[in-house]
């Protein structure tokens, strides 16, 4: 892989499993969950990576790993030039400083016990440090930067809504001025609205602070607003990582155009008209993945050669990763439609995309190794098409 130069975080071979046990008094391990299966990817400094992927695909089990909440079972993470797996827990405190985390749930992340200025100074008395004009002085400047009053300052959690308590915690985690912020969906529990506010202060906090964020999502309309690269997950696996306009201009991951197909369109007329790739069953178990391919049991591309082959993530085009024996470079009309929609989404504006610098072409395509390689016409896959209701 190319990486983008001062990168901040390098994944490389990432495996996080968790064993299944048996029933009765002795409970043996009789299985394991393979939540992440061999990820790498990187984040540059000042940059966005968005991670996206439906439920189940391994996204937050990746979150937490990069920031050890989760010890990985192999694979390497370093961060800001440092490799952390094998630190134990009083070793990792200095990383602290260096990288943080905005929780899902801005409910059941902060103490319901603790005051406001407790839940946003805690970094500073953990790690030690007393900063220029003491704690609640700086506690308050977070908190009107981040749009709070200062003087809630003694108010409990209970006393805020939903956008009010993660902008809490986004205070406690820019405290320290870390470099990293691993966000696991900090949006998904809020209303439209607000989302574009906290979309909105996370962008400015990330110029203003020279933040890198792994933002984890499964609103691919959010990610197209806040990320400059985007990684699309699946059952553990990475299928697809590209810069954010050539995801969405020219993917080629077939499962990158089943999410994008499904996106909604804001206008009740085209959604009721529009047709969409339709993916035939349930996501397979994680515990008894298929073999070769993961994604090839739900596929339209697949091919015997997807059963007994892993295919690797590959660079077919510059910064663009995919991870596909038969990478799809069209679709037939009318499919994927919604591509062309998701500026009109509710939420923060965003730049017309411009023409994509990395759509592959044919002749990229013949690049991939010989044995197995799509003809012309596999291009062009027959895809169960369905109508929207």
């Amino acid at each position: 892989m190319t990486t983008e130069t001062g990168e901040i975080l390098r994944v490389s071979d990432l495996r996080t499993y968790f064993p299944v046990r048996s029933h009765g008094l002795i409970r043996r391990v009789i299985g394991q969950v393979k939540a992440v299966d061999g990820v790498s990817f990187w984040v540059g400094s000042g940059e966005t990576l968005g991670l996206v992927g439906e439920s189940g695909s391994g996204k937050t089990t990746v979150a937490r790993s990069v920031l050890m909440l989760v010890r990985p079972t192999s694979g390497q993470i370093v961060i800001d030039g440092q490799e952390i797996t094998q630190l134990s827990p009083k070793a990792l405190m200095p990383m602290r400083r260096k990288a943080q985390m905005i929780f899902q749930d801005p409910y059941n992340a902060l103490n319901p016990r603790h005051t406001v200025g407790g839940i946003i100074g805690a970094p500073y008395r953990i790690q030690g440090i007393q900063p220029p004009g003491g704690v609640r002085a700086a506690v308050q400047a977070l908190m009107e930067r981040v749009g709070l009053n200062p003087e809630h300052y003694n108010r409990y959690p209970n006393e805020f809504s939903g956008g009010q308590r993660q902008r809490i915690g986004i205070a406690r985690a820019v405290a320290l001025r870390p470099k990293l912020i691993v966000c696991d969906e900090p949006v998904s529990a809020l209303d439209v609205s607000i989302q574009a506010q906290i979309i909105n202060l996370l962008r400015d906090l990330q110029q203003e602070f020279g933040l890198s964020y792994l933002f984890v999502a499964h609103d691919l309309a959010v990610v197209r607003q806040i990320s400059h690269r985007v990684a699309v997950m699946y059952l553990g696996h990475l299928m697809e990582m590209a810069p954010r306009e050539t995801i969405y201009a020219a993917p080629l991951h077939p499962y990158t155009h089943s999410l994008l197909s499904a996106v909604p369109i804001p206008d009740p007329k085209l959604q009721k008209g529009r047709s969409r790739i339709m993916l035939e069953g349930d996501l397979p178990s994680p515990i008894n993945p298929p073999s070769g391919c993961v994604f090839r049991t739900r596929c339209f591309q697949a091919q015997e050669r997807c059963s007994v082959e892993v295919p690797p993530l590959i660079e077919l085009a510059p910064g663009h990763h995919v991870a596909c024996h038969f990478p799809v470079a069209t679709l037939p009309a009318g499919v994927g439609t919604a591509r062309a929609t998701l500026e009109t989404q509710p939420g923060v504006p965003v730049r017309r995309p411009q023409p994509a610098s990395g759509q592959v072409s044919s002749a990229q395509l013949d690049r991939l190794p010989a044995d197995g390689r799509p003809d012309s016409t596999r291009l062009r896959p027959q895809v169960r098409v369905g109508r929207s209701r």
